[in-house]
């Protein structure tokens, strides 16, 4: 059944979220789920207080969540008043199935308050269901690729600029080690990490599924898409070391520990570098004025030590078509705190968070703050990764895949030498038996 059950649990909500939303609320405790820790503690501090200000007598909560396992969570929590948050992060994949499943309140009207068309549109539509707009994009951030100068000198490998150089380029650093670490990877690469191997079948032309008039169909089988998989299987036999049972999770702790030479995550992820010889060992509670020039001076070590660039496409010049990380914010509808949690979002899409959110590598859900990335590498690197960056498909049942783990599952097959065609058919089988 899946997240079908939510439509008849939720289903009359939005007219009751209407009317709360009009109705003159007191003070209130609300509460935000966010997922990860890409939103740092910076950001959150100035959302609290922020919204203390702002509504006199009420506050702000943040709940943080695990990405792993949120769409169960998420199942359980929409579908009752007491336990909701009042507003969600929620993946732009996991988007659809929640709105056309009626889990979120109308925030059309809102929409056009907090942007409009300057919005970034494919979050929007992921969020859209017949006209109705029920999720806004958080922020995006497309994967780049960090890597370890001096590996790359070590190995004589050089920044490729098409993605069969890259293919290369990890094989190389692989099998030269110039680390000298057991089980080194020259790409880091978890046989469950399906959110880069996407980068590949996109890159190719292919796609995960497609819709033919009302039915979908998984499209792993197709030539384009065997294509792809074929040079992602060589990866997973040569370029990597990464376990075959693991995810994309934290992908900068093996590299941090010497133990690859790239990793592909959001270019956020800079401030997660961490590379032992640049550690001045500070405590994380310590706010002193050295404390904070010591972090300055490790930060800049760690980004004098790693390059970042744009995953390349099949042909020079062109980036690769990479999976478009990111993610919505959504109202629930069974929130009975409806007005302050739109006052909410208007301060998440007020100017100064968005500039924020950029200043901290997030590419701003409103595009008109995009320049607010700065114009370094990261910046450079993200903007041109994002620039051919693609959702998942945009289908209702979507988030059921997800939570099925239907491509963790193949990918793993895939990294463990499986016959790709074999595979691919079984997976398109259960793609087409789940999203239709």
């Amino acid at each position: 059944m899946g997240l079908l059950a939510l439509a008849a649990c939720s289903s009359g909500a939005g007219d009751e979220a209407d009317t709360d939303a009009t109705a003159p609320e007191g003070g209130a405790e609300i509460r935000l789920w966010l997922n990860g820790t890409d939103t740092s503690e910076e950001l959150r501090e100035y959302l609290k207080t922020t919204f203390a200000e702002e509504n006199p007598g009420s506050t702000l909560v943040i709940e943080e969540q695990d990405w792993n396992g949120l769409v169960p969570r998420l199942q359980t929590a929409l579908t009752s008043a007491d336990q909701t948050p009042d507003v969600v992060e929620i993946g732009n994949t996991q988007t659809p199935t929640f709105a056309y499943a009626g889990a979120f309140s109308d925030v059309s009207d809102l929409y056009q308050e907090v942007g409009g068309e300057k919005l970034l549109q494919g979050f929007v539509d992921a969020g859209t269901v017949d006209d109705t707009v029920y999720a806004l994009p958080y922020y995006s951030g497309a994967r780049a690729v960090f890597y370890r100068k001096d590996l790359f000198a070590a190995a004589g490998v050089s920044v490729p600029t098409t993605l069969a150089e890259f293919n290369d380029a990890a094989v190389k650093l692989q099998a030269a080690n110039p680390a000298g670490t057991p089980n080194f990877s020259g790409f880091w690469f978890p046989g469950q990490d399906w959110y880069n191997g996407t980068a590949w079948v996109y890159t190719h032309g292919g796609e995960l599924a497609v819709k033919d008039g009302d039915e979908w169909a998984g499209a792993l089988s197709s030539p384009e898409s065997q294509k792809a998989l074929a040079e992602v299987q060589t990866l997973f036999q040569t370029g990597t070391s990464a376990p075959k049972d693991a995810d994309s999770n934290e992908p900068w702790v093996p590299f941090n520990n010497g133990e690859a030479a790239m990793f592909s995550a959001p270019t956020w992820a800079r401030w997660s570098i961490d590379l032992p010889e640049c550690n001045k060992g500070v405590a994380a509670e310590d706010e002193s004025e050295e404390a904070k020039a010591l972090r300055t001076e490790q930060q800049k070590c760690n980004e004098e030590k790693t390059g970042v660039f744009a995953l390349p496409g099949a042909e020079a010049g062109t980036p690769a078509t990479v999976f478009a990380g990111g993610s919505n914010l959504a109202i629930p509808a069974k929130s009975e705190n409806q007005e302050l949690a739109q006052n909410l979002l208007k301060i998440i899409f007020s100017e100064e968070f968005q500039v924020m959110l950029g200043s901290n590598g997030l590419i701003p859900g409103n595009s008109e703050y995009a320049s607010s990335l700065g114009d370094d590498v990261y910046a450079s690197a993200a903007l041109d990764a994002a620039l051919g960056a693609k959702l998942t498909p945009a289908a209702e049942k979507w988030a059921d895949v997800e939570g099925a783990r239907i491509l963790e599952d193949f990918f793993q097959q895939v990294a463990s030498g499986a016959d790709l065609k074999t595979a691919a058919a079984e997976a398109d089988q259960l793609l087409a038996d789940t999203l239709n």
